[in-house]
């Protein structure tokens, strides 16, 4: 399923939710030069979050193949910051339109449910969460992992907790078709959650690269529980008393 509006009309702009999508677009075809093989491996490499660094597990000098010419090596330290600078960067087109999309659809609403100082500091917490648990389930691996998807994925587990009935307009394809259906939030985040952890059981003892399971799980769970903690009481009533009221969306 990929959803692609909801019903859910925010109050103000979503400041903060585009200055996140500028930055990672920006550090794309800038820092990562828009996927081009070395500078795209080299920023892996270098910002990524490597979790055997961060344990101290993988000694300096453990080597990791990033491509035919570029070999990954671990440095001194554990490079605690790159669990930050990991968020903002992505690994295929694919793999950014996908995280900003999401981004979008979903973070403009938990932006509107907050001081846009606390929507900054939620989003980073649930990227740490997810990250430290993709660390804890392989902590030491060599792989680089990147991307916004754990933070995101806090923005969704978010998401389910106050607008768990808004409704989600979602492409569903049915064999060589694709259908647009419209479907309570709830139901798409929690199927979204059931395929993330199959996915991390089926990780499980596999080697190489491949989607952090994990860190979309441990992002999501992040979200659920920090969200009522960050939320700003006066706005999430100003958006809620705002209420949306259902439209025909789809091919028509």
């Amino acid at each position: 399923m990929f959803p692609y509006h909801d019903e859910n009309a925010t109050q103000r702009p979503a400041i903060v939710t585009i200055a996140i999508v500028a930055l990672c677009v920006l550090a794309w075809l800038g820092y990562q030069g828009a996927g081009t093989e070395q500078l795209l491996a080299a920023s892996v490499c270098n910002r990524g979050l490597i979790p055997g660094e961060l344990t101290g597990l993988l000694p300096p000098g453990v080597e990791f193949p990033m491509t035919r010419q570029v070999i990954c090596v671990t440095d001194p330290g554990t490079q605690a910051e790159n669990v930050f600078t990991s968020m903002f960067l992505h690994g295929s087109w694919m793999h950014l339109i996908g995280n900003m999309w999401f981004l979008w659809l979903f973070g403009n609403n938990i932006e509107d449910s907050m001081t846009r100082p606390r929507f900054i500091i939620f989003y980073l917490a649930c990227g740490v969460a997810a990250a430290l648990a993709q660390v804890f389930a392989d902590p030491d691996s060599a792989i680089p992992m990147v991307g916004a998807s754990g933070a995101i994925s806090g923005v969704m587990g978010a998401y389910l907790v106050l607008f768990p009935r808004v409704r989600v307009f979602t492409f569903v394809p049915l064999g060589f078709f694709m259908t647009s259906m419209a479907l309570p939030a709830w139901v798409m985040l929690i199927y979204w959650m059931v395929l993330q952890v199959i996915g991390g059981l089926g990780s499980i003892g596999a080697e190489g690269g491949g989607v952090a399971f994990w860190a979309h799980g441990g992002g999501f769970l992040a979200g659920v529980i920090l969200v009522k903690v960050f939320t700003n009481r006066r706005h999430l009533d100003q958006h809620r008393k705002h209420h949306w009221q259902p439209q025909r969306v789809g091919w028509d």
